[in-house]
């Protein structure tokens, strides 16, 4: 058994942020995949890249699928964390990644297109995001597939403890946008402080990502959908 790691282009310009992004073309909307999320709410932490954030924010005022937005913090010259609220309009594939078992690993805008970073553990459950967006007029673009071996089944430089904190994260939804489990509900089940659990969570998803990276020479694989997927 593998898992899988894809990236899809998604465009539609009713997916949340898209007005936002159109609005001022120098923006780069990155997900903050470490900042906690309240699984009944539409907030979300984003890095935002901007030459012009009061323009940046024009465009989310502006935006129908935003409800509310707040600057937290300048972290550099052109670079913030915003808190965004959906409105509960437009398009919003996060549910349909979860619903797919997927999780998202990192998600930014490319222009006014969306590329989605996705770990999956089975390739064809691909066919159902792929079909959503067929459905719903959205254009899709397999950018890339990547194979390795299943969490379960290597050790990828993890500890027991590590892996284990990883299962229990990814099956108690987690990892899901939003989500479904809070970094106290995972520290509960491990039977361990909410501290520990965090380190064990960000050790791990840093021995994942050396060890994909140090891999994907060997690898990475490209899939044409239609031959693939469809």
């Amino acid at each position: 058994m593998t898992d899988i790691e894809a990236v899809i282009q998604v465009e539609h310009p009713d997916i949340v942020c898209t007005e936002s992004v159109a609005h001022d073309q120098s923006s780069k909307v990155m997900s903050v995949s470490e900042a906690g999320t309240d699984p009944t709410s539409r907030t979300f932490y984003y890095y935002i890249e901007s030459s012009d954030f009061n323009r940046f924010e024009d465009g989310l005022r502006n935006d129908n699928t935003i409800a509310e937005f707040e600057r937290i913090i300048e972290t550099r010259d052109q670079e913030a964390i915003y808190c965004v609220e959906y409105s509960g309009e437009g398009i919003l594939l996060s549910p349909v990644i979860s619903a797919a078992n997927g999780v998202i690993l990192d998600k930014e805008n490319d222009g006014s297109s969306w590329l989605f970073r996705i770990w999956m553990t089975e390739r064809e459950d691909l066919r159902y995001i792929w079909d959503y967006a067929q459905q719903n007029d959205i254009e899709i673009e397999l950018q890339r597939v990547n194979e390795y071996a299943s969490l379960g089944n290597t050790d990828a430089g993890l500890t027991d403890s590590q892996r284990e904190a990883l299962l229990v994260a990814l099956e108690t939804g987690y990892f899901e946008e939003p989500r479904n489990a809070t970094l106290g509900e995972v520290a509960a089940a491990l039977d361990i402080s909410q501290p520990a659990a965090g380190g064990l969570l960000r050790r791990g998803v840093r021995r994942l990502i050396i060890s994909s990276l140090l891999d994907e020479s060997k690898t990475q694989s490209n899939y044409k959908p239609d031959a693939d997927i469809l």
